[in-house]
């Protein structure tokens, strides 16, 4: 089997320079360009296993470059990168069809972080589409009454107005068994499109869970951080992670997918 393909675009040099140094050191060949319609080219002409795309470009930002990715075809798994000031957008980025994002200024370790998701992403949905017809399907679907956002994170609104949030079985599948998770305090703020919790997979490398809704924290599920394998067994009932009073609730919830599959 070749090295791991990987396509980088972005307009800032520090930031390709950064990619490259880093996926190589894990054995990606990566392929760069400032360029998005350069970019674009390049990923219907090549088989790459995943893309790294930033958001702000200046000829074609990173929404077209999914759409125009979209409407050729193309299988392309696509990670946005993303400043900061603009995780909303990169939160509608998932509506386009972009896999993960990767919010700047990200570390080595981040990076590689991404990347691993990114690949094992790519890896379970083909066992998936192979093993369709199988009654044992590969991913249990989140219950049709949660939303989620991209594959990571659900919630389910109750009838007081509170909001439970967890993980989902493909997230859980693809980070791999939990070694250890880390919940924010009760009565933090936590923001839609942001890392509310961070888990430490047994391979090492740690993962953000990034919340579907943001809010307070009014409960912590304490029975997940002693013993996680609860996460791994029942990631929709006993395994979810926190209770919050959320806000702009009618905004944010247009970010989300009902999960009906």
């Amino acid at each position: 089997m070749g090295a791991k393909q990987l396509l980088a675009i972005d307009d800032e040099p520090v930031i390709l320079d950064a990619i490259k140094r880093v996926a190589g050191s894990e054995g990606w060949q990566v392929t760069t360009t400032s360029d998005a319609r350069k970019g674009l080219e390049l990923a219907l002409k090549h088989n790459y296993d995943l893309c790294l795309c930033d958001i702000k470009l200046p000829d074609m930002d990173g929404f077209e470059f999914l759409q125009q990715l979209s409407q050729a075809g193309s299988p392309l798994p696509v990670i946005m990168i993303t400043g900061y000031a603009t995780v909303e957008n990169a939160v509608k980025s998932l509506d386009l069809g972009a896999i993960d994002y990767l919010p700047k200024p990200f570390t080595a370790d981040e990076l590689l972080s991404a990347l691993y998701r990114g690949h094992r992403y790519v890896h379970i949905m083909k066992e998936y589409q192979r093993q369709q017809s199988n009654p044992c399907s590969l991913i249990v679907p989140c219950p049709p009454q949660c939303r989620k956002l991209g594959y990571s994170s659900w919630c389910f609104i109750d009838h007081d107005g509170s909001v439970k949030v967890g993980l989902t079985f493909l997230f859980l599948k693809i980070i791999g068994s939990i070694r250890k998770i880390n919940l924010l305090p009760l009565e933090s703020e936590i923001n839609q499109g942001f890392s509310c919790a961070e888990i430490e997979a047994e391979n090492g490398l740690l993962h953000p869970v990034i919340t579907p809704l943001s809010g307070q924290i009014i409960r912590r599920n304490e029975d997940v951080v002693q013993n996680p394998l609860i996460i791994e067994k029942d990631p929709y009932f006993k395994g979810w992670l926190y209770i919050i009073v959320p806000q702009n609730l009618n905004y944010e919830i247009n970010h989300l997918m009902v999960c009906n599959q």
